[in-house]
């Protein structure tokens, strides 16, 4: 009786063991890109820090004309990107497409915060590829608003994406970044 029990008990921790590795595959095999727009090196900066902590691919979001100060200019209403956030149809050229974005089940998307949203390069670079059974999960830099409104956008606007809570990941510090992404 005791060689049953204990052969049960053997059985049973020899299965719990065996599915807590084939979780743990499953979830290596989980391919993370980080893709990002960054118009001035402060988004730039925080993909880059996240993609270490996931230790995930990166993917720069290139403007074909890359921004000056002067088109940066959101004083100016006819500066290049104030233009370009008052044209809800902008789409401003990518370049350096990716050809490999199949193979990535989870893709966090950074942006700065332009007029409360994303930038319109971001709806380019969202029309560019196949999101379907992706999971997207946006992060921004501002120098002051929240990402809720870019967020709300981009779920009314793609509603066929898998799309999970952002957030503003203004001077985050490392253990920041680790927490979020274990959330």
């Amino acid at each position: 009786m005791r060689r049953i029990t204990f052969l049960l008990i053997a059985m049973a921790l020899i299965t719990v063991n065996m599915m807590a590795q084939d979780k743990q595959q499953k979830k290596s095999e989980t391919k993370t890109l980080v893709a990002y727009f960054s118009a001035s090196g402060v988004t730039k900066d925080v993909a880059v820090r996240l993609a270490d902590v996931l230790k995930a691919d990166i993917h720069e979001i290139k403007p074909d004309k890359v921004y000056t100060d002067a088109d940066l200019d959101w004083t100016n209403k006819n500066s290049r990107s104030s233009v370009e956030m008052k044209d809800k149809s902008s789409r401003p050229a990518i370049t350096g497409k990716m050809n490999d974005i199949k193979k990535y089940d989870v893709i966090y998307v950074g942006f700065p915060i332009w007029w409360y949203t994303a930038p319109t390069i971001i709806n380019t670079f969202m029309e560019s590829y196949d999101f379907n059974n992706k999971t997207v999960i946006p992060f921004a830099t501002s120098g002051g608003s929240t990402i809720k409104k870019a967020c709300d956008d981009l779920r009314q606007t793609y509603p066929q994406v898998t799309w999970k809570e952002g957030k503003l990941l203004n001077n985050a510090t490392q253990q920041e970044l680790e927490s979020w992404v274990k959330n």
